[in-house]
């Protein structure tokens, strides 16, 4: 029982932590000493008393009530404490066998009540280690706890430390780092996109890193970073090598698209090419010279393809016996005519709509190899100048896209001469062949405006270096059709000259009616009326035409052998016939003007005045 108190009472291990308390009986919870008086019961408090008697305890020997007289019976005080010691005697004897009884008849209880304890006490024992094991562990986690938190407010100090360094370092660390991602992409990724956003962040970076380092903002980190940034920078510039070098192999396969090419691999990535000619000028170089190679190259070999293709369109032949003054005896059609369709050279009809049509395209080479149809020589003209033109066009835009601000104006249209001079030669060697041979004055006139509709595109466009080109086909078109405007003239001249020799009736070309019909007809001359289809077309194509082309000239020269003609055939009326020889000449001033009387423009204004003159003076109406 004192074994069992005591270890519950007993104080708690000391473990250094904030936890140390004794263990205390709870407040809910009865002593167990007052447990074991409610056990033992009365029969306990006797036993005690017993054993306090024979012990001579206090309470024995101190009676709680003293006898003031003691009636000794006569007898003497020793005599009288000697029967006293002995009825004392014989009370503790019949005492203490009644307690040997009664301890007898309760000893099986004691042993059980005693194993109990002994139980409890053990019960007691391994509460008391759970509970000191407990405090223990109680006292290492709080321990722990302490250490936790202040390493926490260690952490909490560092971190605010780090965020005010960060904050002071973190832009200047941010200015000359590049990121895994962006090493990964540059050294390893496709380029696309996201591959021109790490090269433009890594060029960020490297600039930076140049101008602080050339200013007085060096620093230890930037020489250390600056090696491994020029080593990503040589990487990346070896990957922009690689892939123009295939875009423009990529050029030269058969039946490619260049401007399909160009639009999605150059223009789209025109960003490596400036990072390019930033880092690495001198391969910049090579590339585009590279470039203008393959392009010049290309543009060649399509359009030598395209004119031969071109070549195989039939053309209607126009020479001297379609001019003017040949009329239908004089005509003699040559061999190679003999199989074109027939077709009226001086009348200009409905080949005025190749100046009319918006949005042309060229002419496929396909469809042209298998085009069997006889056509003007305006209409291969076109579709040549046309695709030429268009090219040029779009070749001159992506240049200035692709290679400006890198490339300065001049530079780019050195590039674009570069490339499309033997093209621009072969277009010229092609309108060349196409006129030099050829008295078409209406075709050659068409080809003059369709070549002043080009350079109007070109100022459009803004693409001032195909101005030489355009220039110089309008070298090569006016002196030939002031050549052919002359054959007509010559024409005429010789027919003026033939009314002299074969008479007037010859030369009105009307041989199948007699002499003297043919004197007294006064009906418009044969020539007159063709005079008169060619000068409309004529004054249809210049109705806006400057007054520094050389129409005018070539066309008054023309008018004035038509005149004398008249004039001579007038003459063959004889004086007699004076009314029908004015007759005859206000006929045909009336003609010309009711062939060329609905024409604008100054040329036509100037035309119709002169002959309404005319023909007034020879007294028409």
């Amino acid at each position: 029982m004192n074994l069992s108190t005591t270890s519950l009472n007993s104080p708690r291990l000391p473990n250094g932590s904030s936890l140390r308390q004794q263990i205390s009986h709870p407040a809910d919870v009865t002593d167990p000493l007052e447990v074991l008086e409610e056990l033992l019961g009365k029969q306990s408090d006797k036993v005690v008393n017993g054993l306090g008697d024979q012990d001579g305890s206090t309470a024995a020997r101190n009676p709680p009530h003293l006898v003031e007289k003691i009636d000794f019976e006569g007898l003497s005080l020793h005599t009288f404490a000697d029967r006293a010691s002995r009825e004392e005697t014989q009370v503790s004897r019949s005492l203490s066998a009644q307690t040997v009884e009664e301890f007898e008849s309760g000893k099986e209880r004691f042993e059980n009540l005693h194993k109990s304890i002994l139980a409890c006490d053990n019960v007691l024992r391994s509460v008391q280690a759970s509970l000191t094991s407990f405090q223990q562990d109680l006292g290492e986690v709080s321990a722990e706890i302490e250490t936790l938190q202040s390493r926490s407010t260690a952490m909490n100090t560092k971190l605010e430390n780090r965020k005010v360094v960060e904050k002071l370092l973190g832009p200047a660390v941010e200015e000359i780092s590049v990121s895994p991602a962006v090493v990964t992409t540059i050294a390893e990724g496709q380029i696309d996109p996201s591959w021109v956003r790490a090269l433009d962040e890594l060029d960020k970076r490297s600039k930076t890193i140049d101008s602080r380092i050339k200013g007085s903002q060096k620093t230890s980190a930037m020489s250390d970073v600056k090696p491994l940034l020029d080593d990503l920078t040589n990487k990346a510039i070896e990957r922009i090598r690689d892939f123009f070098v295939s875009q423009i192999k990529a050029l030269r396969s058969p039946n490619i698209n260049a401007q399909i090419i160009q639009q999605q691999s150059f223009v789209r990535y025109k960003d490596l090419y400036s990072f390019l000619a930033r880092r690495h000028s001198l391969l910049a170089e090579e590339i585009g010279q590279a470039y203008i190679n393959t392009m010049r190259w290309y543009y060649l070999s399509n359009f030598s393809r395209y004119r031969q293709a071109l070549e195989k369109i039939p053309i209607f032949i126009v020479d001297k016996n379609d001019a003017i003054g040949a009329g239908p005896n004089m005509q003699r059609a040559p061999a190679n005519k003999a199989s074109q369709p027939s077709h009226d050279a001086l009348a200009i009809g409905r080949r005025t709509d190749v100046l009319k049509r918006q949005n042309q395209t060229a002419l496929p080479s396909y469809i042209a190899e298998d085009n069997k149809q006889t056509h003007y020589l305006e209409i291969p003209f076109l579709h040549f100048n046309l695709a030429l033109i268009d090219n040029a066009t779009a070749e001159y835009s992506f240049l200035a896209n692709f290679f400006s601000p890198a490339t300065s104006f001049q530079t780019i249209s050195r590039h674009f001469s570069a490339i499309f001079s033997p093209t621009f030669a072969l277009g010229h060697s092609f309108t060349k062949s196409l006129v030099e041979e050829s008295d078409d004055c209406l075709g050659i006139l068409l080809c003059v405006r369709l070549n002043q509709n080009f350079a109007f595109e070109l100022q459009r466009w803004k693409v001032p270096v195909a101005d030489g080109y355009v220039n110089g086909t309008n070298m090569l078109l006016w002196p030939r059709f002031q050549l052919a405007m002359d054959v007509h003239t010559e024409s005429v001249k010789r027919a003026t000259a033939s009314v002299s020799h074969r008479g007037a009736a010859s030369a009105l070309g009307l041989s199948n009616s007699s002499d003297a019909a043919a004197k007294q007809s006064t009906a418009p001359h044969l020539l007159t009326q063709r005079f008169g289809q060619f000068l409309q077309g004529i004054l249809t194509l210049s109705q806006d035409a400057g007054d520094d082309e050389p129409v005018g000239n070539s066309l008054n020269r023309l008018r004035s052998e038509v005149e004398a003609f008249l004039l001579r055939v007038g003459k063959g009326f004889g004086s007699a016939g004076e009314r029908k020889r004015d007759r005859f000449l206000a006929n045909n001033y009336s003609l010309i003007l009711t062939i060329v009387g609905d024409l604008r423009g100054k040329l036509a204004a100037e035309v119709r005045e002169h002959f309404e003159g005319l023909r007034d003076s020879v007294g028409g109406s």
